[in-house]
């Protein structure tokens, strides 16, 4: 009477244990392979490059050397911004790495993603070439 019940439980709890193995193995890969990526990108027409690490924060910075007399306000904004977007590119990395290791489905990949997101949400669009504001000089 419990011999097949019995076999049912064990059988389950070894696809369980399997499971939760086999999930720890690719959360571990993604850690791995989240802490090896990095996000570059440039603002001001390549001007400003901004990179980041995997966890968004700046470890290149390059300014050009034409940048030489553009005002603070404008300079800072061009730097931000290359990071920002350098941030929204790590994310995206981020996103693909969790797509190939646990998924995106899953509640670490959700976890994991939603935390890149809220941490680096996509920069606002930027001003199209060659448009400047009024009384900010290149």
């Amino acid at each position: 009477m419990f011999g097949r019940d019995l076999d049912d439980a064990e059988r389950w709890v070894a696809d369980w244990s399997a499971s939760i193995s086999e999930r720890a193995e690719r959360a571990q890969r993604l850690a791995a392979r989240v802490a090896g990526l990095t996000g570059s990108a440039e603002a001001a027409g390549g001007l400003v490059e901004a990179r980041v690490d995997s966890s968004g924060g700046l470890v290149a910075l390059h300014l050009d050397d034409r940048l030489t007399g553009w005002p603070a306000a404008r300079l800072e904004r061009e730097i931000m911004t290359a990071l920002r977007r350098a941030q929204a590119t790590l994310a995206g990395r981020v996103a693909e790495a969790v797509a190939d290791t646990v998924g995106a489905d899953t509640e670490t990949g959700r976890a994991v993603l939603d935390g890149y997101d809220r941490r680096f949400p996509a920069p606002p669009p930027h001003d199209p070439p060659g448009r400047r504001r009024p009384g900010v000089a290149p």
